[in-house]
């Protein structure tokens, strides 16, 4: 089979990677890839935002099958165009893809169908936002509405500093666009999972769990960002809380969806926040997460391209994945100054040592290739990867990977998966 991946981040390479152990997988194709991509696939230009560059790229190539990696060309309907010309991809559609698309569509959603969340209010004016603050004790959250590329949350010390967030984003000072609503939730506390689950619109299928560290600075301080690193270990969620999330979050929002008309297929990631009132969700995406992947499909070790395609022939069921018990830690390398200002073009060395260690793989993410070189080409540059049987092992195996590497003025966390080895007190 030849097998198409839309994207060109780090996610998108650990899809190249696992699909290309598939015995079926003959071909894959990556549009537009990035310059670690590119030695495994064969990379197409183009750009993922423009739905007839795919359609073109789909009639040329040939795939048997599209996967969608990024949120964007999912947001813009590309599943429904691929199904209308009876093209197989995999991913839901854009009516669906609201849930990640539209926070307050979202928010709403849960609210109608009974699933764990925090209290919220949706704002449209500033003025809107200013009564609603009084209804929130502080620290809050303020979320814009739309697409942010894991950007758009600020959690507000104060009532003050939330006004100026949520006026930034209605103007676009912010984000750069602007906002057409701004979600205020309640600052939750506790530990975060990500539960990410196969769905082929009736039925799921669970992932391993993982945890995903957003912020840019140790100890979780600092702006958000698409993420800095991500830990799998089974513990995250045993067998009686996986059980829970599975009755409690993703079958009703599968089942909800079907009742309103938008059948769910694919990949539904569910943020949550395990707090001492029990799981909430903090957000939906629809599709696989950055770096959560990198870690997850470390650990998986039955065919990702049979999975792929149960979501599509609706036959999904508890035995469409197959997982090693071993843990796994990815630690991603950023440009300075990320998620902020950074400068590209920065040559990378390193990286054949890094690969030669046993059980670890360096995913690019923001990567390019000029005269045999690599080179930066984005914020997020590397997701170094790596799996043992103790997280412990896990993490400093991936430590030691990304010691070998170098670029200028390059910058990783130094305590990603640190609070899981912490004794509970």
């Amino acid at each position: 089979m030849k097998v198409l991946v839309i994207g060109s981040g780090g996610r998108e390479h650990a899809l190249v990677w696992k699909l290309r152990q598939s015995p079926r997988v003959r071909q894959v194709y990556c549009l537009p890839g990035n310059a670690g991509i590119c030695q495994e696939a064969t990379c197409a230009p183009g750009d993922p935002r423009q739905i007839e560059t795919l359609l073109a790229a789909a009639h040329q190539l040939q795939p048997d099958v599209t996967v969608v990696g990024p949120e964007l060309p999912l947001s813009l309907g590309v599943v429904d165009e691929f199904t209308r010309r009876g093209l197989k991809i995999f991913g839901p559609t854009q009516t669906a893809a609201q849930l990640e698309t539209s926070k307050s569509f979202a928010k709403e959603f849960m609210q109608r169908h009974q699933v764990p969340t925090a209290h919220y209010a949706v704002c449209t004016s500033e003025e809107e936002l200013r009564k609603s603050l009084g209804l929130f004790s502080t620290p809050v959250v303020v979320k814009a509405d739309g697409l942010a590329a894991g950007k758009g949350v600020v959690i507000a010390p104060t009532r003050e500093e939330a006004l100026r967030s949520g006026t930034d984003m209605f103007s676009g000072k912010l984000l750069g666009t602007p906002a057409a609503s701004v979600v205020l939730e309640e600052f939750l506390e506790g530990e975060e999972l990500s539960f990410l689950v196969l769905s082929d619109g009736e039925r799921v299928a669970p992932l391993a769990p993982s945890q995903d560290h957003k912020r840019i600075g140790e100890g979780d301080t600092g702006a958000n960002t698409g993420g800095m690193g991500a830990y799998s270990v089974d513990s995250l969620a045993d067998p009686q809380m996986t059980e829970w999330l599975l009755n409690h979050v993703a079958r009703p929002v599968v089942a909800g969806m079907k009742s309103e008309g938008m059948p769910y297929r694919g990949i539904l990631y569910c943020g949550l926040m395990m707090t001492a009132r029990g799981p909430m969700v903090l957000e939906f995406n629809c599709r696989f997460g950055d770096p959560e992947t990198q870690a997850i499909l470390m650990r998986l070790e039955s065919d990702l391209l049979e999975a792929i395609e149960a979501v599509i022939e609706g036959r999904v069921s508890d035995g469409v994945f197959r997982w090693s018990r071993d843990a796994s830690c990815c630690v991603v390398i950023a440009s300075g100054g990320y998620p902020g200002s950074f400068v590209s073009g920065k040559p990378i060395s390193g990286l054949e040592r890094a690969a030669e260690l046993k059980d670890v793989k360096v995913f690019h993410s923001g990567t390019s290739a000029h005269d045999g070189k690599f080179l930066t080409s984005g914020g997020r540059v590397l997701g170094v990867t790596a799996r043992a049987p103790r997280l412990s092992a896990a993490i400093a195996k991936a430590y030691e990977a990304a010691a070998v590497i170098r670029f200028e003025d390059m910058y990783y966390r130094k305590d990603i998966g640190a609070r899981a080895l912490k004794p509970t007190p």
